[in-house]
């Protein structure tokens, strides 16, 4: 995007003043940066005002900013038909299949953000609840406007609208108690807030005289509203109000300009107009006032306000925090009479125009008056509101969203070379004598949470693998996390226990299925990679009194985690038949499951994805190059191919499945996204290559390496390869600060996983060019971030 050298406080308008300094910095760019969004609203030709609002956006950005270039999604009322030209797509707001359908369309565009205007009545379901599945399928940056931020919602407005925000990456509002408000009831962070006032047109001031030629005005005093016409507008009080007004100013001509609203005229057809025309009858000042029962294009409504010499909003609902025509007569120098709701208490403020009480036609009247009986006084109010205007002008407010958009925006990574493992600092500051602790407060080790056999069983894995330790540091920490493991067995029940508090006292009898698995796949492991033979000796001990009591059906993924210890166990003991045997039987039932679970769109072994989904397809992998079967070689490759297309944004960075998706059949949301995923990718593309070569399974396992340094959908990030830390993960508003051990221990064997992939890729080059070439010495491989 254009980095401008103004700031919203200073801008002058164009070609008045210079540029002040700038409001933000970003790298130094000698073009504008382009930036993709999609807009999702109300849209014109629909006659409301959120949809004029959405287009302002389009127009101006369009005008303003042309490098970002907008998506516009038009929400579609069917009981409302109307035709949109130029936009993306539209949404049938009482569908949520076709909320479903946009949501991944606007995934697959590869947008840098989604900007949603939002108001309760225009989405699908109670109080337009269909908005939060729709957001919730969302991987960009989402920001919102909302229109309406209410001081007093009911219990379902309230969740709707903090649950928005919770997803939300920047949050616009048009003022400032709208603001306020939603960082005290709605839980929104301060520094995701940002006022944006509405926008208004930059026309010159004091045209009143050629206008009122143009209505036939003219030798008349022009009094003006401007909306859809419908209850609660005030309409009656200003009404009421004429009599007063037309005995001192006999030239006076009120002009009531809108159709009246489609939902009453559903309801009620023109019923409420025809009561003000009656009140006016009634009243004696039918003939002063003018009707124009008709929406107005945006130009011929600036034209009709130009005509104005002062203009009324009576509005008795003093909660309204947006009013667009509002701003629009400000910016074109009107004075203006209004009620006290949140946009006028903050736009009219300081003598901009003069506040007066709901529900009284008398204030109206007595304001109105004074103004007309002082031309000094009035003029000089129209002097200040145009003044005020040009702080709202176009040009800001594009400004405004432009830099909106930049913030909200991923910032862009920067690859950095990588040549060393990382740090084991933040392994052994999570472990003590006992094991090592689950969670995190922060960097901080949380005690109130113990340690879990899942963790433990990773960590000696680790030590397994780990290339930067001392040996006798090595041997101490693989004798902590072995022990876990060993206590972790129940010989009563013939399982693992998996959660234990920090007092040592276990918190079960036996543990899930789960970590059941993951406790074989760590003994298998170490048989195979330990440089230890008593410890080899005892793994393969557990091992076997283990593998008998666990079943080859019921958890895919304990299967699958068991299946990659059998593997691993098979690599050091080729004969081990127990292994082999588990091999067969687990690989049958999860080719079984596959098979029952296709569907031409889902290739995958469940109706729902879970997390660690790669695995599943490994174990396949890994079952097939050791019993030589080709079927689960096959179906390994064809499932891992699926997820992993899952598992790439439409900009190519990884995006793994989110937590959220938990649950939902056939379905997979974005966030929030966490390390696991990405080690399980990383290593099952290991596998893949093994029985596959070729470059796309070493760009998949690098795409996701990335993710942990920031290639992801908040371009957070994750990974310090100084101290070895990794965050939890990443949320739809960045990074979980939070470092626990699962997600330093993925990303620790992430970068094993990693290196052994590339060093497999330089022993196939070494003896491709052996054969003509003298032996060399391979350098270490560098992986990129």
């Amino acid at each position: 995007m254009n980095i401008h050298t103004y700031t919203l406080d200073t801008l002058a308008p164009p070609g008045r003043g210079k540029p002040a300094r700038p409001l933000f910095t970003v790298s130094p760019v000698s073009r504008p940066i382009h930036r993709h969004i999609a807009l999702v609203g109300n849209y014109l030709p629909r006659k409301c005002g959120i949809a004029t609002f959405t287009a302002d956006i389009f127009e101006k950005l369009r005008e303003f900013h042309p490098e970002v270039t907008v998506d516009v999604y038009a929400l579609d009322n069917p009981r409302e038909p109307v035709r949109y030209d130029g936009v993306a797509g539209t949404i049938r707001c009482d569908d949520a299949n076709a909320y479903a359908e946009a949501a991944r369309r606007i995934n697959a565009s590869g947008v840098d953000a989604v900007w949603l205007q939002h108001e309760y009545g225009i989405f699908g379901g109670p109080d337009g609840e269909m908005v939060l599945d729709f957001v919730d399928r969302l991987a960009a940056p989402l920001i919102l406007t909302p229109h309406t931020v209410l001081g007093d919602p009911s219990p379902r407005q309230l969740e709707i609208l903090r649950h928005l925000v919770r997803r939300s990456s920047r949050i616009m509002v048009m003022n400032r108690h709208s603001r306020d408000l939603l960082a005290r009831h709605y839980g929104a962070p301060h520094e995701i807030l940002d006022v944006v006032p509405h926008g208004a047109p930059d026309r010159p001031f004091g045209r009143q005289v050629e206008f009122k030629a143009r209505l036939g005005l003219t030798g008349h005093t022009v009094l003006t509203t401007f909306g859809l016409l419908g209850h609660g507008k005030g309409l009656e009080t200003a009404i009421e109000a004429l009599p007063a007004i037309v005995a001192k100013h006999r030239d006076v001509i009120y002009r009531i300009v809108g159709a009246t609203h489609p939902n009453l005229v559903a309801t009620e057809g023109e019923t409420y107009r025809e009561g003000l025309r009656a009140l006016a009858a009634e009243l004696g000042v039918a003939d002063h006032i003018q009707w124009d029962n008709r929406f107005l294009e945006t130009d011929e409504l600036l034209d009709q306000l130009e005509a104005c010499d002062i203009y009324i909003t009576p509005y008795p609902n003093l909660q309204q925090s947006t009013s667009g025509t509002l701003s629009y007569a400000v910016a074109l120098g009107k004075a203006v009479v209004s009620t006290p709701y949140l946009h006028a208490r903050e736009l009219l403020a300081d003598g901009v125009g003069q506040l007066v009480e709901p529900h009284s036609s008398a204030a109206i009247a007595d304001a109105v008056n004074a103004l007309l009986d002082e031309p000094q006084r009035l003029a000089a109010m129209q002097r200040r509101a145009y003044a005020r205007g040009r702080e709202t002008i176009w040009p800001r407010f594009a400004e405004g969203s432009a830099q909106l958009i930049e913030h909200a925006v991923t910032p862009a990574v920067r690859p950095a070379p990588v040549a060393a493992a990382p740090a084991l600092g933040a392994v052994l500051t999570m472990s003590d004598a006992t094991g090592m602790l689950q969670h995190a407060i922060g960097i901080v080790p949380d005690r109130g949470h113990g340690y879990c056999l899942d963790d433990n069983a990773r960590a000696l894995m680790l030590m397994n693998l780990a290339e930067n330790i001392d040996p006798a540091e090595r041997t101490r920490w693989r004798q902590v996390y072995a022990s876990f493991v060993q206590h972790a067995w129940n010989p009563d029940v013939k399982g693992f226990r998996n959660f234990m508090r920090f007092d040592r006292s276990w918190c079960e009898d036996i543990g899930s299925e789960d970590s059941n698995g993951r406790a074989l796949w760590a003994l298998g492991q170490t048989v195979e990679t330990a440089d230890d033979h008593s410890l080899r000796f005892w793994a393969r001990r557990l091992y076997d009194i283990a593998l008998p009591h666990t079943a080859a059906e019921g958890s895919p993924r304990a299967v699958a985690f068991t299946m990659l210890g059998a593997a691993a166990l098979l690599r050091a003991v080729p004969d081990h038949a127990a292994s082999r045997e588990f091999l067969v039987r687990g690989g049958e039932f999860l080719h079984r499951l596959l098979d029952a679970s296709r569907r031409p769109d889902w290739a995958w072994f469940e109706a729902v994805l879970g997390y660690d989904n790669p695995r599943l397809s490994q174990a396949l992998l890994e079952a097939g190059l050791a019993l030589g079967d080709q079927r689960y070689l096959d179906a390994g490759l064809d499932s891992l191919t699926w997820i992993a297309e899952q598992q790439i944004a439409g900009s190519g960075q990884f995006r793994p499945i989110g937590s959220d998706t938990f649950g939902h059949a056939h379905t997979h949301l974005p966030f929030d996204q966490q390390p696991l995923e990405a080690q399980a990718a990383i290593e099952a593309a290991a596998a893949a290559w093994r029985v596959e070569r070729g470059p796309k399974w070493h760009q998949h396992a690098n795409a996701a390496w990335r993710w942990f340094f920031g290639a992801n959908d908040r371009g957070v990030v994750l990974a310090d390869l100084s101290t070895g830390r990794c965050r939890d993960g990443v949320n739809p508003r960045g990074a979980n600060e939070n470092c626990g051990a699962e997600s330093i221990l993925a990303f620790q064997l992430s970068y094993y996983s990693l290196i052994g992939l590339m060093r497999g890729q330089q022993s196939d080059s070494t003896r491709d060019r052996s054969a003509s070439e003298p032996t060399q010495r391979v350098a270490e491989p560098a992986l990129h971030t």
